[in-house]
């Protein structure tokens, strides 16, 4: 199903099928941003540590990023899957995913909606032609129950531990990387990590744990910063802003306030989702950060919650501040770098009017007086490159 987030892509090579995936997943999870926006915003002013404090609001956080997001992106997955029916199915099977762990379950949401929804499709078509007028109501509202049901009872008895485990063997990773001293590929494991809503879970399950016996010996401790660093999301929001597609630009600023102020990380995490290929920026963004901090000593004294600049200033020693913001700094303009590399600088944004694609385009308009299957100019551009993904203006 083609939305402003899943342009056409046409072709069967690698390339084209990995263009083909982070569409899915965009068409899932860009919809749903003004519910991540609405929950930072939440999240960044009323939890103990936010700019508010307010115990009645915060409770709001939990059941908004542990329910209502993960529902919503499968709810989301379903309807592009099977319209409206499927969105039903794909919401219920989630609520299994969501109940089964103890985790943000938006993996578990893409994975569940859809497929809930695209074996409730294929029972579809085999009882559309085997039941008898009159009773398609009964058979509509007891099938998709049905599936929905099994849906939800496999996601969790299967999903949800599944996805645990995946945390436990994060855990263990960025523990064995830490205890060898090799805290800059410890980015392999915590930027993937923090994409798939583990980032909790690694800093505060492992890292802040062994930051504390640090601060106790040394006075401060780098561990603090290795998943907190605002940098590599800040410069993959900046590049996104910059040379991103151009349905996606206008969300950009309110994300990067509410990531670089307000600390919520996680508002940046379906912007690599829709494009997998961007995790290698803020990979190479996080071990830059980190490398700043080995050169420069850099460390905190505590734990920056919620992991803001602001809150990463209050919590730098005194005579640490130019190793700290130099790490941020340095983070920040080598995700950049590398966002705006893998995004194309543009080109590939579906907007470049005067790049040789969206000349091709009018050229080919212009010569057939329309698109072929009324295609707009955009589609147009896309379906002549096929090898650089793009997104339709909306």
């Amino acid at each position: 199903m083609a939305t402003p987030y899943t342009p056409t892509v046409h072709g069967t090579g690698v390339r084209a099928t990995i263009q083909r995936f982070g569409g899915h997943l965009a068409g899932m999870i860009m919809p749903n941003i003004g519910a991540f926006i609405a929950w930072g915003l939440i999240t960044a002013l009323f939890i103990p540590t936010g700019w508010v404090p307010n115990t009645t609001l915060a409770a709001l956080v939990d059941p908004v990023i542990k329910v209502l997001l993960p529902v919503l992106i499968g709810y989301t997955g379903g309807r592009m899957v099977h319209g409206q029916r499927g969105a039903v199915v794909g919401a219920v099977a989630t609520m299994g995913v969501v109940v089964g762990a103890d985790v943000p379950m938006f993996l578990g949401g893409m994975i569940m909606g859809p497929l809930a929804a695209y074996v409730l499709k294929h029972v579809d078509r085999f009882t559309e032609e085997r039941t008898r007028a009159g009773f398609e109501m009964l058979v509509d509202n007891f099938t998709a129950g049905i599936v929905g049901a099994l849906a939800a009872i496999a996601g969790v008895l299967a999903i949800g531990p599944v996805v645990e485990r995946c945390t436990q063997v994060a855990e263990s990773g960025v523990e064995w990387l830490v205890n060898h001293h090799l805290l800059p590929i410890a980015s392999v494991i915590i930027e993937p990590g923090k994409v798939l809503f583990l980032n909790n879970a690694i800093n505060h399950g492992v890292l802040g744990p062994l930051g504390v016996a640090e601060t106790v010996q040394h006075g401060k401790s780098i561990l603090f910063m290795l998943e907190s660093n605002p940098g590599p999301g800040l410069g993959l929001l900046i590049a996104y802003l910059l040379f991103g597609p151009r349905a996606l630009r206008p969300s950009t600023p309110a994300a990067i306030v509410i990531h670089f102020l307000g600390g919520i990380h996680e508002i940046y995490f379906p912007y690599v989702l829709m494009k997998p290929r961007l995790i290698l920026a803020v990979i190479a963004g996080g071990a830059s950060g980190i490398l700043t901090f080995l050169v420069t000593g850099a460390g905190l004294v505590a734990t920056p919650s919620p992991g803001s600049i602001f809150a990463y200033m209050a919590v730098t020693p005194k005579g640490g501040w130019f190793g700290v913001i130099a790490g941020i700094v340095v983070a920040t303009a080598v995700s950049f770098a590398v966002a705006s590399a893998l995004l194309g600088f543009g080109r590939g944004a579906g907007d470049d009017s005067g790049e040789p694609d969206a000349e091709a385009a009018e050229s080919a308009e212009a010569a057939d007086g329309t698109a072929a299957d009324g295609a707009t100019p955009e589609t147009t551009a896309v379906e002549i490159n096929t090898t650089v993904p793009a997104a339709k203006e909306a």
